[in-house]
């Protein structure tokens, strides 16, 4: 008797898990056209055909054909298969419905609709208790407002959240922003997107590229918060009336793109700007698009000034606004404690310079036109008979003009209480460092395209 006993136990501890998933879970029901039992490997199996229904509780799928495995509580469907559970449609030609797991799924093409989203894969598996899909391989997942690809994607409907990984891409109206992973959530349209990030603007032809990106789209605001890079693309058309390309590109630690009336981009922490013939490396950049106007300035009092480039001439300054017209510099302002130098090509250690309250440049063509110097104007101007080297004259005054003529000084005019030195060839030739202000710096850390662009993926 004991004996028995021991038995009888034994075999419930060993049969415990099978009751248990039996208990904990709804036996699947199929009716059909016709029915066939058979057995498969041992196993008890009902063949069901025509006008397919199976159903678990609230769930309901129609098939062709279908194929009970009654002690798995399992199913394969054949044939036009529609599962549905209140307001969620999946359809495929060919699945499984696995009873205990309530879940459902397919390797020859599925599609979901929950009357919100319509999600599409090759291959793809969905769990009714969990309110969550998994599609995989060319996933596709549109509604209203977006459209998202992915190798592969999670769905969690009651959140109405997308995770996506590998080649994401999400699309609408105004953007199109592709990574190797995103979060999206269907109903706000905020998404973080990480790894090989690019976010292109498709209203003004700007991409933003970065490690990290968050976007939100109701308040039109991006964050871009690992090694951003923006790149604008413009075309301009040139004197012979031949096509140009001309674009602006800047690099920063941070940058925060605010799309709303302004249209502006913030780059913060070792920016670096470059477009054309113009540079610059600061700490702090507004780029106003709908203004077409470049802001720099310091942060703090022990911040590095503003150092910008344009061709052979360099300028610092505490504030720094720069003017764009026709796709082209029109203007540059360098606010308080302002200094500019220019180096000769042909005697290279020989520099104009100034140094004042204010400087503004005017352009015309791209090429320095005029320059204005406002407030304790100091200079130090070489002098040349032709493109030999004839000395110098270091003056001082209040204001000064500067005309300038194929990036040459042509002529300087100077204002309130002029004084004027000259300084013989022979005195200067050899002696060039003596001869400079005491706000000169020759900065050498002039920003490179190819350097900026090396670690951003394009295509």
């Amino acid at each position: 008797m004991m004996q028995l006993k021991k038995i009888i136990l034994l075999g419930l501890f060993l049969f415990a898990p099978f009751l248990t998933a039996q208990e904990n879970s709804e036996m699947i029901k199929v009716i059909g056209d016709s029915l066939r039992g058979k057995t498969i490997n041992g196993e008890s199996v009902r063949e069901v055909y025509g006008n397919v229904v199976l159903t678990q509780g609230n769930v309901v799928v129609t098939c062709d054909q279908a194929v009970q495995y009654i002690s798995k509580n399992n199913a394969t469907l054949t044939g036009n298969v529609i599962l549905k559970q209140d307001s969620l449609t999946i359809t495929t030609e060919e699945g499984f419905y696995f009873g205990n797991e309530k879940r459902t799924k397919s390797i020859t093409g599925i599609s979901l609709d929950d009357q919100k989203i319509i999600l599409e894969a090759d291959s793809g598996e969905y769990f009714f208790n969990e309110d969550r899909a998994f599609f995989q391989t060319h996933v596709v997942l549109y509604d209203t407002a977006t459209t998202m690809f992915a190798d592969e994607l999670t769905y969690y409907q009651k959140e109405e959240r997308a995770v996506a990984v590998g080649n994401v891409k999400i699309m609408d109206k105004s953007n199109v922003i592709s990574s190797d992973t995103l979060v999206h959530f269907r109903k706000t349209k905020v998404s973080f997107a990480d790894g090989n990030v690019k976010i292109k603007s498709l209203e003004d032809n700007t991409t933003i590229f970065g490690g990290h990106l968050e976007d939100y789209p109701e308040t039109k605001y991006t964050l871009i918060n690992e090694n951003p890079v923006l790149m604008q693309i413009d075309t301009s058309i040139t004197a012979d009336s031949t096509q140009k390309l001309d674009t602006l590109i800047i690099k920063a630690e941070t940058m925060e793109a605010f799309r709303d009336t302004v249209n502006m981009f913030k780059a913060v922490d070792s920016v670096k700007i470059l477009r054309g013939e113009f540079a610059s490396v600061n700490d702090y950049t507004l780029y106003l698009r709908s203004e077409e106007k470049l802001i720099t300035k310091t942060i703090s009092d022990d911040s590095e000034q503003p150092v910008m480039w344009h061709e052979n001439s360099q300028l610092t300054g505490d504030s720094v606004a720069i003017y764009i017209k026709d796709k082209k510099i029109n203007r540059l302002d360098v606010v308080d404690d302002a200094f500019m130098l220019s180096q000769n090509a042909g005697y290279t250690d020989r520099f104009d310079q100034t140094s004042a309250d204010t400087i503004k440049l005017f352009f015309k063509d791209s090429k320095i036109k005029k320059a204005e110097f406002l407030g304790d104007v100091r200079s130090i101007y070489y002098l040349y008979d032709d493109s030999t080297a004839n000395g110098l004259n270091k003056s001082s005054a209040m204001n000064a003009a500067i005309l300038f003529d194929s990036n040459k000084v042509s002529q300087v005019k100077l204002y309130g209480k002029p004084t004027s030195e000259f300084h013989p060839e022979n005195k200067v030739k050899g002696n060039e460092k003596a001869f400079t202000l005491p706000k000169f710096k020759f900065y050498r850390n002039r920003p490179k395209k190819n350097i900026l662009l090396k670690d951003i993926r394009q295509e």
